[in-house]
């Protein structure tokens, strides 16, 4: 493979910001794209070679071996494209399925591939033929991709793109219910500037009061070894009355790291005693449910070791967007709620998106 931009290449990044700014808030003005939910990606084609590589670096290539025939078929002979890959079920994106893509067995690879086939959004054009274009203007590169990626179409999508604020607010409401993520806002004269955060991003800003129902451990020790509180584990109430595991709050100092273990520990649940996981250690419940005893597809086959705890404390947490029945990402810690009942906490303070047909968002 010979490119003028040559793999690895980290992403340019966005920093978060409170809402959709206006057009001319940033010299030169900007423009907004939707925020699409799944992997990011920089696709390398020369000819037949093809390398998906990721945000972290390591290349996607063979987890998506589909991917890699389409963008084969579609991208220019000779580019480098960044953009996002995503898995569609159910008319919507799905987190689970593309997390799922991710297994080392090639046999499992290969069936997932025809069982949950994946897609690529394009939005940016880092290099064409002989020329690398990270130097010039968002706009010029914009131009470019519009030209070369005009007639894609099945697998592989060219995003959306509008210079209306007001569009912009429409598609940050609208197409959650579709599994997007928010709304970026792109400068016009940026250049290409990897690992930097010099675009905007708007997310959902939510919250919700949650039973503290254990924690699990951090990966570090204490200054004098002892253990630290890596997460807290949080649980709402189902209608039938059973608590559920919908995720972790983790944004904690190292001093209030081990402050925590030490005023939980009056709520510790002993071997024998009853708690609302017990069923942790069935691995049958594992199947059905993401308990706190599962094995993290993340880490290796780890087993996620908690300390559970009485369900009787209640903490507000920030969040941005559910994914079924969990939150999409690590939580954000707001304050405790004393006045709050444990068995108050359930699903029906959650506000829920309205569904968006996925495919009116990719049509452009």
């Amino acid at each position: 493979m010979q490119l003028p931009v040559m793999p690895p290449v980290k992403p340019m990044l966005a920093k978060p910001v409170p809402g959709v700014p206006a057009p001319d808030s940033v010299a030169g003005g900007l423009v907004y794209e939707p925020k699409w939910d799944g992997f990011r990606c920089i696709v390398f084609r020369d000819g037949d070679d093809v390398v998906l590589g990721s945000r972290n670096e390591r290349p996607l290539t063979r987890y998506f071996p589909e991917l890699v025939e389409a963008l084969k078929e579609q991208l220019p002979p000779r580019c480098v494209v960044d953009g996002e890959v995503v898995v569609v079920q159910d008319d919507r994106l799905s987190w689970p399925g593309l997390q799922n893509r991710i297994h080392p067995a090639e046999s499992r690879v290969r069936m997932l591939a025809e069982e949950t086939p994946a897609s690529f959004v394009a939005f940016d054009l880092l290099a064409l033929g002989d020329d690398d274009l990270m130097g010039r203007p968002f706009s010029e590169r914009r131009a470019l991709l519009e030209r070369e990626l005009g007639g894609v179409g099945g697998t592989v999508h060219l995003t959306r793109v509008s210079d209306d604020a007001d569009e912009g607010r429409r598609w940050f409401e609208a197409f959650e219910g579709a599994g997007l993520d928010g709304l970026v806002c792109k400068p016009l004269s940026m250049p290409y500037s990897p690992d930097k955060r010099v675009m905007l991003k708007v997310k959902h800003a939510r919250t919700a009061d949650c039973v503290v129902a254990g924690w699990r451990s951090h990966k570090q020790k204490g200054p004098q070894g002892q253990e630290l509180l890596g997460s807290l584990m949080l649980g709402l109430y189902d209608d039938a009355g059973v608590l559920q595991s919908v995720g972790v709050c983790a944004s904690f100092t190292m001093a209030r790291r081990a402050e925590l273990v030490e005023q939980l520990s009056v709520l510790a649940v002993g071997e024998d005693d009853e708690h609302p996981w017990a069923a942790w250690a069935d691995a049958a419940a594992h199947e059905s449910q993401r308990l706190p005893g599962a094995v993290s597809r993340w880490s290796a086959g780890k087993t996620l070791d908690w300390h559970p705890l009485r369900p009787e404390l209640v903490v507000e947490v920030g969040y941005d967007a559910m994914e079924g029945n969990r939150f999409r990402h690590t939580t954000q810690f707001k304050r405790w709620r004393p006045d709050r009942e444990p068995g108050s906490c359930t699903y029906e303070q959650l506000e829920r998106p309205v569904r968006y047909d996925l495919a009116d968002v990719l049509q452009r």
